[in-house]
Parts: structure tokens; C-alpha cells; sequence
């Protein structure tokens, strides 16, 4: 076994894993694995740049999880930036700051290889495992904070793609009006999303098969918030939520719920982090119109994803 530490720093969160990985079973055993929501991408999309309390919050993180990796002794680490540091005028600073706090860059990849990242993190424990029976090829979905990365494969990628919809980016593209998210937000809001989401979905099929997937896996927060409310976990579960499936009637009705409903009535939601309750609407659009275009009577949602395939890289050398 190799000790690792992997930081994958996205739109909304960044994220910490340190674990034994050993490459050539599959074997990950997580020693520490937390998140903080820090809103990298707060106005991205709209300024082209990281603003300045946003990267003090990640900054901030950075070194409580610097502390985490030295007592934990890590033997690797390896830092992936992902959305909002690929589209940001200034991300030379935020890639200094890390460097400064860690010790390493930060490698802002490109969304194939974001993609790539993800499929080997959601499947990697799946092969042989016959207790779950999930039929090839796999559709991995993984809905981040800026851009949904879309992965087809049986042991191994076949086609990828990653397009600009993300809870965060819609949100704050359809959903905030003088500065406030709309709450809840309007019917012509919804309409104007939706119709970008499947702008976007358009363009990911051209690369990616999407109907030829026979399962779909669902990664990342929107997705396992959604798990937890289907279930009526009393706290966010993470056991609970691995491997758990939703169908597609109950993704409908949570959508249709979490868009209808108040900033107080999501925050009310036992399993919501704070930092998801006004993009988790967006998220489960998302969501939904994945699972309408490829006839999906189910999502299969995992709890591995992005940050486990950079551990099984970083171990493998």
C-alpha cells in the first residue's frame, strides 16, 4: 500500500483525501476524507475572475488540510483544480497561494482528463463486484459546481466530455436576480435553465454515446444530497448513501420539490450542507434532465468519485 493525499478544488467545494491505496486490486482504505464548502467559483462566470474573499476561504482551507497531510504522514500528494480555476483571468494567484501553503501546483486539468479522473474513481471498485449487478456499459456523471463531466466505459474510458453546467454556474446564471437567488425561483427561471442544460447535453452527445450506457452513475454533491433526501436520512449518511439507488419518479418529485421550495424549507432538510442550499435546485435539474435524455430508470450514486481516481493516480505514479 502507498499512503496518498489527494485535494480535488472545484467550483463550490474543495476536498481532502488522505488513504492506502493499492493500485493494482483496487484496495482504498481512507484514513481522512472531509470537504469544505468555499465557493471558489463565487462570480466566475459572470467576471472571469477568482474573487479575492474567495480565495482567502480556499487559502484557508489549504492549511487546515496541509496540518491534516503532515500528521498523517502522506508519501504523495497531489492537488487537481478543476471549473472555475480553468476559466479565471487571475488563476496565476491562486496557483502561488497554493503552492506557498502545500508545497505542490495545483494541476488545473482539463475537462477530458477531469473526466477521466472521475470514471476511474466511480468504477474502480465495481469490477467484480456481483452483489451489485450493474450492467456495462457504465454512464458516469459527475455534477459539479461549474461543469458536469460526462464519462461512457466499461473497464476502461471510452468517450468523454465536459460542458459548462454546474449547480453553481446555473444557479447563478438563471436564479439570481439584484444580487439574491430567487426564492423559489420563477417558472420562465426553470424554463431558461432547463433549456441550457439541454443545450449543454446536446453538445456532450456528440461526443459521448449517452443512450448506450446501461447504467448510470451519479457522482458528487447534488447527486448525493438528492440520495439522502430519498432515503429521509436524518444526517447526511455517507454508507447509506454509497452505492444507494434513486428512481427516476423520485428524482422528478425532489426536483420539483427543491424548485418549488424556500431558502428556510431546503436549510430545514436534515441531510443539507448549509453550502448547498441554494444551488442544490440547479443540481437536481441537472440531474433530471440527464436521467430523461438517456431513458434512465434509476441512478446508481456513489460516494466515489473524482477524488478516489486521483488517489488510485497518485499511488500508481
Amino acid at each position: 500500500m502507498t499512503r496518498v493525499a489527494a485535494i480535488d478544488c472545484g467550483t463550490n467545494s474543495i476536498r481532502l483525501l488522505v488513504a492506502d491505496v493499492t493500485p493494482e486490486t483496487g484496495e482504498l482504505v481512507d484514513l481522512d476524507r472531509r470537504m469544505t464548502i468555499v465557493r471558489l467559483g463565487q462570480g466566475v462566470d459572470r467576471t472571469g475572475r477568482l474573487a479575492p474573499e474567495a480565495l482567502e476561504r480556499t487559502f484557508a482551507a489549504c492549511r487546515d488540510y496541509a496540518a491534516i497531510i503532515k500528521e498523517l504522514g502522506a508519501e504523495r500528494l497531489r492537488f487537481v483544480a478543476t471549473s472555475a480555476s480553468r476559466d479565471a483571468s487571475n488563476r496565476d494567484d491562486f496557483v502561488r497561494g497554493v503552492l506557498d501553503i502545500l508545497g505542490v501546483e495545483p494541476e488545473v486539468v482539463t475537462g477530458d482528463e477531469e473526466a477521466e479522473l472521475s470514471f476511474t474513481g466511480a468504477t474502480k471498485e465495481l469490477t467484480g463486484r456481483d452483489d451489485l449487478a450493474l450492467a456495462k456499459p457504465y454512464l458516469v456523471v459527475d455534477i459539479g459546481g461549474g461543469s458536469t463531466e460526462f464519462v461512457v466505459g466499461d473497464d476502461s474510458v471510452r468517450a468523454a466530455r465536459s460542458v459548462d453546467i454546474g449547480c453553481v454556474r446555473m444557479t447563478e446564471r438563471h436564479l439570481v436576480r439584484d444580487g439574491k437567488v430567487t426564492d423559489p425561483p420563477t417558472p420562465d427561471q426553470i424554463t431558461a435553465m432547463r433549456a441550457d442544460i439541454e443545450a449543454a447535453l446536446d453538445l456532450a452527445e456528440q461526443t459521448v454515446p449517452l443512450r448506450e450506457a446501461r447504467t448510470l452513475v451519479g457522482l458528487a454533491g447534488s447527486v448525493t444530497t438528492v440520495s439522502a433526501i430519498a432515503q429521509d436520512l436524518p444526517e447526511y449518511d455517507t454508507e447509506a448513501i454509497h452505492h444507494s439507488r434513486v428512481s427516476y419518479d423520485r428524482v422528478r418529485e425532489i426536483t420539483t420539490s427543491l424548485l418549488n421550495s424556500t431558502h428556510a424549507e431546503r436549510a430545514a432538510i436534515p441531510s443539507m450542507h448549509p453550502g448547498r442550499v441554494d444551488v442544490i435546485g440547479a443540481g437536481a435539474l441537472v440531474l433530471l434532465s440527464i436521467m430523461e435524455r438517456v431513458g434512465a430508470t434509476e441512478v446508481v450514486v456513489s460516494e466515489h468519485d473524482i477524488l478516489d481516481g486521483i488517489a488510485f493516480k497518485t499511488a500508481a505514479g
